[in-house]
């Protein structure tokens, strides 16, 4: 079975970002009900505890990251967010 690392990268008070995590465990509750779907660690990261992540990404959040490399910026298309996880390997 496969693990996919997702990364939310937000901040608080940011009503897309609370949108984008809706929409993220949304997706994971129904993979979780599935047999063969990946294993799925989701980690939230705010732009204003990290000035790296501040500078790269404060124009764009909420932005997320799935083993890393940038999914989606501003709005999760629950389907698609299916579909790249089905697709971890």
């Amino acid at each position: 079975m496969s693990t996919a690392h997702l990364t939310l990268i937000g901040k608080p008070g940011c009503h897309l970002c609370d949108d984008a995590l809706g929409v993220v465990t949304t997706v994971l509750a129904e993979l979780a009900a599935e047999p063969g779907s990946p294993t799925v660690l989701l980690e939230e990261k705010s732009i204003l505890d990290d000035p790296e992540l501040h500078e790269l990404y404060v124009e764009d959040i909420p932005v997320l990251l799935i083993n890393g490399l940038v999914h989606n910026y501003w709005r999760i298309d629950p389907a698609r967010l299916r579909t790249a996880l089905l697709e971890v390997r």
